[in-house]
């Protein structure tokens, strides 16, 4: 029977979806709020969660971000956790943080830390960059790959977080998110290919209160080494769908909507709240 059957399912589909979590908190999922460094002569900070939505419209976890920058340094710090029916199901929190440097068209980043915690396992990741451009990492446990990541792949690269931060100061300023990006996260080396795609309006729904026109962006993994499988399809989000509004004052732009395909599904990331630039707005609780 079609009900039974879903029953037996949900939990499985629920550790599924928040191992997926896991991995896209720390590389897609937790889109970050961009501005120009130029108009920061000191540190200016700007706060976001999201609410991380599975099949059904089951709510499976929460993420929170924080971004400081100035004219000569960048942080960003992402928290997530799962959240509701999912929680019984795994219990996900992870951290992930960088910092570093921002210049005209790019970010360089100088040390990146994640960690994620689940059902009482942990897993830490460092990455340090050097400013000749080699990347040093270490990963506790070391995680089981198929092709290992080498020194040369390493070289030149950034985390992540860098890599969405690079894609979105570039679509604040100059209207287009068109770029590839090198991300080494400590565990995997992949391409981030980011193309621009047809304005979208968005409608509120479904407990979300925004509504207007968004810029859209779609992104693209490509597998390069440190995968289980050699496409890289069974490991998170390997495309998606990004939509992004200005919000506050300034060069700013932010995700408001984020769509991730994965092995099993789709994703769905709403932006929740936004704090900063004298601005408290909500819309979804």
């Amino acid at each position: 029977m079609p009900s039974i059957a879903l029953g037996k399912m949900f939990p499985r589909l629920m550790s599924y979806f928040l191992s997926v979590l896991s991995r896209i908190g720390t590389s897609a999922g937790l889109l970050l709020f961009l501005f120009s460094a130029a108009q920061a002569a000191d540190a200016d900070r700007i706060e976001m969660r999201i609410e991380m939505f599975a099949a059904l419209g089951v709510h499976v976890a929460t993420s929170r971000t924080i971004l400081e920058e100035a004219t000569d340094r960048y942080a960003i710090t992402t928290d997530v956790e799962s959240r509701g029916l999912a929680a019984v199901f795994l219990n996900l929190a992870s951290h992930s943080e960088v910092r570093g440097r921002p210049g005209m068209d790019t970010v360089r980043p100088e040390v990146y830390r994640g960690e994620v915690h689940r059902n009482g396992v942990h897993t830490y990741n460092r990455v340090d960059y050097g400013a000749d451009g080699m990347v040093t990492s270490g990963s506790t446990p070391p995680g089981a790959t198929r092709k290992p990541v080498t020194p040369a792949l390493m070289r030149g690269t950034v985390d992540q977080l860098s890599a969405l931060f690079i894609m979105e100061r570039q679509l604040a300023t100059r209207g287009s998110c068109a770029r590839v990006v090198a991300v080494y996260d400590g565990l995997r080396r992949y391409d981030l290919h980011f193309t621009d795609a047809v304005p979208q309006t968005i409608r509120a729904s479904g407990g979300h209160s925004f509504a207007g026109t968004t810029a859209v962006c779609r992104m693209r993994r490509e597998a390069i080494a440190g995968f289980l499988d050699d496409a890289g399809r069974s490991e998170g989000a390997y495309a998606g769908t990004l939509s992004y509004a200005r919000l506050l004052p300034g060069d700013l732009i932010v995700p408001v909507r984020m769509e991730f395909s994965t092995e099993f599904g789709s994703v769905t990331g709403h932006l929740a709240e936004l704090l900063g630039r004298g601005a408290h707005m909500r819309f979804m609780e």
